[in-house]
């Protein structure tokens, strides 16, 4: 025996839900397009902000003393190199990025923090690693560590720094500015201890790769400050190397001293007190930042093309 069927209900059943799913489209659209309008967003902010320092300062320092020796440029590469390099070397091991565009993310996220806002740089390149990286873990938890930890080593070597040169400082700074040298190391160990002593809580990856990301980030910071180092001595080479060494590392000490209001001011204050040379040293400093906002610039331009001809590949 058979029985009569109906297939309208079921007809309007199927069709109601095509277009329930039709509905839900446009969000779907929305919600994988985020991460790219953020990094075009972001990318437009940059290039703003850097045209703005470089035509508003930068185009006046580059017209003063320019370096001669070939030297020094290479030198100054490495130093501003480092820091997207050993960025792109940690995400490479933690999760294989490709190449050319790891180190395009890595160096938009550098110049990002540098140039708009404050780890501005650190959410795009979470957005583009949600967008690119087809992981089973959402990249929040590296990129957190990543980033903490980063933060540790520059205080760690901060830390060192300071216990060798506070003994060596007492001749040559006023008693205030001693306690104030003194209290920003105490403030440096005390906001680094609580990521050390909550690690399980705080830190997602394992130990033993945290120690690694820790001990490339060291790296880091020292390869660059020596190479600053080495840039500055072949740009005024009547100075002792040994001394432009002393003043790049007090430069990455002053930078991280948190009671301190002015710390380019200081510093300038401390190479002129050390080494004399004030105009040709001042002149030095200011190319130096000139050139990194030309880097800035070139590398934007180069990677935003590069983006450009992959999309049309």
């Amino acid at each position: 025996m058979t029985f009569p069927t109906s297939r309208r209900p079921i007809d309007e059943g199927a069709s109601k839900l095509a277009s329930d799913i039709a509905g839900l489209e446009p969000a779907r659209r929305l919600r994988n397009r985020w991460p790219r309008w953020l990094g075009m967003a972001l990318s437009i902010l940059m290039v703003a902000r850097l045209a703005y320092e470089l035509l508003n300062e930068g185009l006046a320092d580059l017209s003063r003393t320019v370096p001669a020796n070939p030297l020094f440029y290479v030198a100054f590469a490495v130093t501003y190199m480092a820091l997207p390099v050993f960025d792109y070397l940690i995400y490479r091991k933690l999760w294989g990025i490709p190449f050319v565009a790891g180190l395009g993310a890595v160096s938009r996220k550098r110049i990002a923090n540098d140039v708009v806002i404050g780890y501005s740089g650190d959410a795009y390149f979470y957005a583009w690693a949600r967008q690119r990286m087809k992981m089973v873990v959402a990249p929040f938890g590296a990129i957190k560590d990543v980033t903490i930890l980063s933060g540790i080593a520059g205080n760690a070597t901060a830390l060192v720094m300071a216990a060798i040169a506070l003994p060596l400082s007492s001749d040559w700074l006023t008693h205030s500015q001693f306690n104030k040298f003194a209290g920003s190391a105490l403030i440096l160990l005390v906001v680094s201890l609580p990521f050390l002593v909550f690690s399980r809580r705080v830190f997602s990856l394992p130990s033993r790769r945290l120690w690694w990301i820790f001990a490339m980030h060291c790296a880091r910071i020292i390869i660059g400050a020596v190479a600053l180092g080495v840039a500055w001595h072949f740009a005024l080479p009547m100075i002792a190397v040994g001394w432009w060494l002393f003043l790049s590392a007090a430069r990455l000490l002053v930078s991280r001293l948190p009671l301190v209001p002015n710390k380019d001011l200081l510093f300038a204050n401390l190479a002129i007190m050390l080494i004399g040379e004030g105009k040709a040293l001042s002149d030095m400093i200011a190319f130096s930042a000139a050139l990194y906002l030309l880097l800035h610039i070139a590398l934007t331009i180069a990677f935003a093309g590069h983006r450009i001809v992959e999309k049309e590949a």
